[in-house]
């Protein structure tokens, strides 16, 4: 019958199915987006209407609990690679203080490629164990115990400035927001950053840091984002008097900068050191004694930064949490150990696996020349971590009654409810 039917007739009815395909193939494209725009934003209001704080009120009874877990997704699903990277960042900006970098230079933890890479790692290691894991549980407790002796003498003897303290705590709290307004797909809420602030504000006070200096430290602050906002606008002046150009800066900057392009091949090193000083603000890269990125360098890291906030907003889904960011086991070994999970400096603390040993991130480092989880004997502690051991080597096996007592008072003080109250 299609036979009998006219030519022009014919060449429609032919050309309609393609039509139809091209048609459905637009549609599905220019939906895409739009499915991706309202699945990003839905993990956001879940977490608001889990975590009722709907007014500015409220905020001054968010407890730490709470606050916990609304950083926590923002570590793990909304922002894993922007959060981690705003922490390095942080305690790389605390090596523009001299009193800072000073410290490390003299004791040679972070200006020796032979110990900066452990310490690193210790540094890590720490961090992660009491952003990782709620407030009263048992290993935020220890982890922040041991930060705290391990500071201990130096903070008693006057080497450790008091203000140095409240600066470099500050800063897990201040660059997270700041890196994330600025690079990421979306700003974050109040409700957000009051949870970071009331997070951080309750680490401090488990690390016995004093808020005198701060406006409100004395008489008391009304919430997390009040904190927040105080100790940001705080830091700021401190770096304006004391963030000046030093040699021990430099020589600081230049470990740490070898570390963050320690698994970058060589021939990039000379544009992963423009880059790193891309992300430098000219305060910064002046104390530091870096050279700025030429014009056209910037242009093109603000791009690619430009590209992947777009990509993210638009054109993907948003991570499940199946695939969350964890970089640390969950439970320890039999020995009660725990290891990293993921490396990005030397594989120190991870676990030798046939995984992390043939995976593509160990094809990856090998062909870099770099060594692998289980290297060199026991160099890297492919036994794993046990954190009551955890900094300079010197210190391994001491400060356990310190450590213990420690943990015993923080249990009376670090309980989950709100640090304001």
């Amino acid at each position: 019958m299609k036979d009998a039917l006219p030519i022009d007739l014919r060449v429609l009815l032919e050309k309609t199915p393609s039509r139809n395909l091209v048609a459905c193939a637009l549609a599905l494209v220019s939906a895409y987006p739009v499915l991706v725009s309202l699945l990003r934003f839905r993990r956001m209001r879940k977490v608001h209407k889990k975590y009722n704080y709907p007014t500015r009120e409220s905020f001054a009874r968010m407890t730490d609990d709470d606050a916990f877990e609304i950083q926590k997704v923002l570590l793990q699903t909304e922002f894993p690679f922007m959060f981690a990277k705003a922490l390095q960042f942080a305690l790389f900006r605390t090596y523009g203080i001299p009193t800072i970098s000073g410290l490390l230079t003299k004791t040679s933890q972070f200006s020796k490629p032979e110990t900066s890479l452990k310490r690193y790692s210790d540094t890590s290691v720490l961090i992660q164990e009491f952003a990782g894991h709620s407030p009263a549980s048992s290993r935020a407790l220890v982890s922040i115990a041991r930060t705290r002796w391990v500071h201990s003498s130096y903070r008693a003897s006057g080497k450790i400035l008091e203000d140095d303290m409240v600066y470099t705590l500050g800063l897990f709290a201040v660059q997270p927001v700041r890196f994330i307004n600025k690079y990421e797909w979306r700003q974050l809420t109040d409700v957000e950053k009051c949870a970071i602030g009331t997070f951080w504000k309750s680490v401090g006070d488990g690390l016995e840091i004093s808020w005198d200096a701060l406006p409100s430290g004395k008489t008391g602050f009304r919430d997390g984002l009040h904190w927040l906002e105080e100790i940001a606008a705080w830091s700021d002046a401190y770096e304006v008097r004391c963030m000046v150009p030093a040699v021990s800066n430099r020589e600081t900057a230049d470990q740490t900068t070898a570390i963050i392009l320690h698994l970058v091949p060589r021939p990039l090193h000379p544009l992963g050191l423009k880059f790193v000083s891309f992300m430098m603000d000219d305060r910064l890269r002046k104390a530091m004694m870096y050279d700025a990125p030429g014009a056209s360098y910037t242009k093109v890291f603000s791009s690619l930064l430009s590209i992947r906030r777009f990509a993210l907003r638009y054109l993907a889904l948003p991570r499940p949490y199946c695939m969350r960011s964890s970089p640390f086991t969950e439970e320890p070994d039999e020995n009660d150990r725990n290891f990293l999970t993921q490396w990005d400096g030397a594989p120190y603390y991870v676990k030798p696996t046939l995984w992390n040993r043939w995976g593509p991130t160990a094809w990856y480092t090998w062909a870099l020349g770099r060594p692998l989880p289980g290297d060199e004997g026991s160099k890297f502690y492919p036994q794993g971590y046990y954190v009551p051991d955890v900094g300079p080597k010197y210190f391994e096996g001491k400060g356990r009654q310190a450590l213990d007592d420690a943990v015993e008072g923080l249990k009376k003080t670090r309980t989950g409810q709100c640090p304001f109250h």
